[in-house]
């Protein structure tokens, strides 16, 4: 359903009033965006922190108009996610194996929970988080460095090494793994 959702708001959601002040955003295809700039836009300031469903809302047109897709698709992607995490935790479990996938994986999916849930509550309403699109990610990114000059935050900084050096890592595990295979 919420990739459902998400494919449609991607390509033909009306405006969303994401600042609450009856300037409509338009994100998807259908009104003039393409691939890289089109984006399922945030939920309306005036929505604030409130969960937002289909059935709360006077009609689909009011849904759409104060970004209900959004919420929609990032709640479930998030639960979805979590559920891929306990999946991997269960199946290391079952298979005698020691959980080192699954506590990796947990990094992306802190990160994930961070942009879309907790940064989003810190600010006071979900239209601060990220666009489900290209250009929004990146406008993101940028409106989030200028408000908050995160790139000198030193465990910003640690999480970049980690990241780095994980993937270094893991390369150098997987290259001499590799090399050392021998046919019998």
């Amino acid at each position: 359903a919420a990739t459902a959702c998400f494919v449609i708001a991607f390509i033909a959601a009306p405006p969303v009033d994401i600042d609450g002040i009856r300037e409509p955003v338009a994100g998807s295809l259908i009104y003039g965006n393409n691939i890289i700039s089109g984006a399922v836009v945030p939920s309306s300031n005036a929505i604030g922190l409130h969960f937002y469903p289909i059935w709360e809302a006077a009609s689909l047109d009011e849904w759409l108009y104060n970004g209900g897709p959004y919420q929609l698709v990032v709640f479930h992607f998030l639960i979805g996610c979590a559920c891929y995490l306990g999946r991997q935790w269960e199946l290391s479990y079952r298979l005698g194996m020691r959980p080192w996938i699954c506590v990796a994986y947990s990094a992306p999916l802190a990160s994930a929970t961070a942009v879309f849930l907790i940064y989003p509550i810190g600010q006071g309403s979900f239209s601060d988080g990220m666009p489900l699109g290209i250009s929004g990610t990146f406008n993101f990114m940028i409106v989030f460095q200028a408000e908050h000059n995160i790139l000198m935050h030193p465990f910003h900084m640690l999480g970049v090494a980690g990241v780095f050096g994980g993937s270094l890592f893991s390369a150098m595990h997987g290259s001499l793994v590799t090399s050392s295979l021998v046919r019998e």
